[in-house]
């Protein structure tokens, strides 16, 4: 993904803009699915890493509001980390070429709390974290950051209090009790599975709705029910949930939005004749603003 994928939808303009691609071990990212079958898809290197997104999207407003689903993996990480993932930290140059400035920025979004979704929330400056998007609010569910908090030893790797313990003692994160409104037009709905609190974000316009379902699907190359992350906590609520978006999804012909598909972004899907759901890949145009 080379240009900035961009779209009108509605009355609000939509624009991929990326932390750069990301190195994640291809077992880990497709769970108990055999390696003969996930590496028709995605293709892995010598060292079983498959190339993975990470995908914001930045959401302009007919009212004038600017709006950033999720925040890439940023500029914190600790060095042994980067180093595995091979973090390319290029969020804030790609957000100037869109024409945006971090403090243009209204609202921040985190669809949950790991470290690959909300790096940039925050970054360090003469020794402090400081938010990167000093104007805008940030939200998130309140039962994620209180797993975040309890560093428990599954995932505790998963949660860099920096991210976003700062946002909350000065005010600027706002923790969310289950589904809710966030702007017109903008919502999230809490979909379990990847983690229990994990929400995907709605943009309806238009008549037309789009959904960053962020981890409950990473990829296109995830959509059949049973191809399931070994990151998440619960594989089988993982399945049910796909079960319930895809019943709206498909029926409605939403934009869906992968979080992790550094080669498709977004898509719209429908079921061939043997019922296996496949992705149609969405004319786009390359972001001049």
């Amino acid at each position: 993904m080379d240009a900035q994928p961009s779209l009108r939808f509605g009355d609000f303009h939509l624009t991929i803009v990326s932390d750069g691609p990301y190195l994640a071990d291809g077992g880990a990212m497709f769970g108990v699915v055999p390696k003969p079958l996930w590496e028709k898809k995605i293709p892995a290197d010598s060292l079983n890493r498959i190339t993975c997104g990470t995908n914001s999207v930045l959401v302009r407003t007919s009212s004038g509001k600017t709006v950033l689903i999720e925040t890439g993996i940023g500029s914190k990480l600790p060095e042994k980390l980067a180093r595995i993932y091979d973090c390319k930290a290029q969020l804030l140059k790609n957000l100037t070429a869109t024409g945006v400035k971090p403090e243009d920025v209204d609202v921040v979004i985190n669809s949950h709390l790991h470290f690959d979704h909300c790096g940039w929330n925050t970054f360090r400056s003469g020794g402090e974290v400081v938010p990167t998007f000093p104007n805008a609010r940030y939200f998130t569910q309140r039962g994620e950051w209180e797993h975040g908090c309890a560093q428990y030893e599954r995932d505790r790797i998963s949660y860099i209090s920096d991210n976003y313990d700062p946002l909350i003692r000065a005010g600027q994160m706002q923790l969310l009790d289950g589904d809710s409104r966030i702007m017109p037009g903008i919502s999230v709905a809490v979909y379990p599975g990847h983690t229990r609190n994990m929400m995907a974000i709605l943009l309806e316009s238009g008549g037309k709705t789009a959904c960053y379902i962020s981890d409950l699907i990473p990829t296109s190359a995830h959509l059949d029910l049973a191809w399931v992350m070994a990151y998440d906590l619960y594989p089988l609520e993982t399945i049910e949930n796909r079960k319930r978006f895809y019943s709206q999804a498909l029926p409605e012909d939403w934009l869906v939005i992968f979080t992790h598909d550094h080669a498709m972004p977004w898509a719209h899907l429908h079921q061939d004749e043997r019922g296996k759901i496949i992705a149609r890949q969405v004319e786009l145009e390359a972001s001049t603003t």
